[in-house]
């Protein structure tokens, strides 16, 4: 009878440990981007606000906008077709568009940043509000992130889950827009603005201007998202610019 030596024996339990290993590695990477295809796999687009405006309703005469979109990003964008839509689904609701001289309300707005990014740092941008800081380059769409160790699970297990999640993303993208509400007053608005300047690293300046009109000013940021497993640019845009115009077409 042929023996078996102890080396041999050794090496065959450290061989199947490993492809066990390995075996475990590429089913819980299968599951961790199943699930994240499965839980992502329809476009989920929202849009929120971070500050309420509320207005006071005025007499038909008075229902006339002026509407302005600006876009300071890096990306092209169609911000015509965007004030286009607003003024459309304004129109809708018995406004009628106008030039700012013969306005009642004047919409504005600027779209700062559209960028791939995660919830957490859209949710930050809209808490910081009209203004706040917007999303660093750092912030990017997920991947599956189940936190395996490749070496601890086995080469080829860690390969293939290397691979699966390459293939499955959870892609979340941000449209980000400061926009203010100006509403035509009859008596007169004194306005006071206050800077900071920066001279330098230790001296500062500080200036008051105060300035009369007939303007009542109203600010807030929006902010649209748009979330799928594997989602582009190009898929998502359209939905983003559709959010913003809805949201702020919504205020009067």
């Amino acid at each position: 009878m042929k023996m078996i030596g102890v080396n041999q024996v050794y090496r065959s339990s450290k061989f199947a440990a490993a492809v066990m290993a390995g075996f475990v590695a590429v089913t819980l990477g299968g599951c961790a981007a199943t699930q994240v295809a499965l839980s992502h796999k329809d476009l989920d687009v929202q849009t929120k606000m971070s500050n309420s405006i509320f207005l006071d309703p005025v007499s038909p005469t008075e229902q006339t906008v002026y509407v302005q979109i600006h876009n300071t990003t890096d990306k092209t964008l169609n911000d015509a077709e965007i004030a286009q839509q607003i003024e459309a689904s304004i129109q809708a609701d018995g406004y009628r568009i106008t030039t700012p001289s013969k306005a009642h309300y004047l919409i504005q707005a600027n779209i700062l940043q559209v960028a791939k990014t995660d919830p957490s740092a859209a949710s930050n941008a809209l808490s910081s509000g009209f203004g706040g800081a917007i999303i660093g380059a750092a912030a990017v769409g997920q991947a599956t992130g189940n936190g395996r160790s490749t070496v601890e699970a086995g080469l080829l297990g860690g390969l293939i889950g290397t691979v699966a999640d390459s293939l499955v993303k959870n892609v979340t993208y941000v449209m980000i827009t400061d926009l203010q509400l100006s509403v035509h007053s009859k008596k007169l608005v004194q306005q006071t603005t206050t800077a900071d300047l920066q001279n330098g690293s230790a001296t500062s300046s500080n200036q008051n201007v105060v300035s009369e009109g007939h303007w009542i000013r109203y600010r807030t940021r929006i902010v649209s998202t748009a979330n799928q497993v594997n989602l582009k640019f190009a898929d998502a845009l359209p939905k983003l610019e559709a959010g913003l115009s809805h949201s702020v077409s919504g205020l009067l």
